[in-house]
């Protein structure tokens, strides 16, 4: 079966950056998750953030998930599972670091 369009751009940028497609999950989670805060004038402390990011990766599986059907005949679903956890795993991290206040602490100068 032919490689699909979607499948297409996800390589020629792997090609173009020279990133595996693990790396390109976490920079693509990190700046979602801070373009979101951004554009929506939300804290690093806001879900909000965060539901924008797992929105994107859980789209973004859909896609894969249409194409290891169409292509292989079955979902790869454990290779979906690491894509999204890569993906969120910074923006946990910032998530819950904001939202617990382990830097509250710090004085601004």
């Amino acid at each position: 079966m032919e490689t699909s369009a979607v499948q297409s751009i996800k390589l020629a940028i792997v090609t173009a950056t020279g990133l595996s497609k693990d790396a390109l999950h976490i920079y693509v989670g990190l700046a979602v998750f801070l373009a979101a805060a951004v554009v929506l004038r939300k804290p690093l402390r806001s879900i909000v953030p965060w539901l924008v990011t797992f929105a994107m990766a859980i789209a973004g599986e859909v896609l894969d998930m249409r194409d290891d059907i169409a292509s292989l005949g079955y979902w790869r679903w454990g290779a979906s599972l690491h894509d999204v956890l890569n993906t969120l795993f910074w923006p946990t991290v910032l998530l819950l670091i904001t939202k617990l206040g382990f830097f509250s602490d710090l004085k601004r100068p």
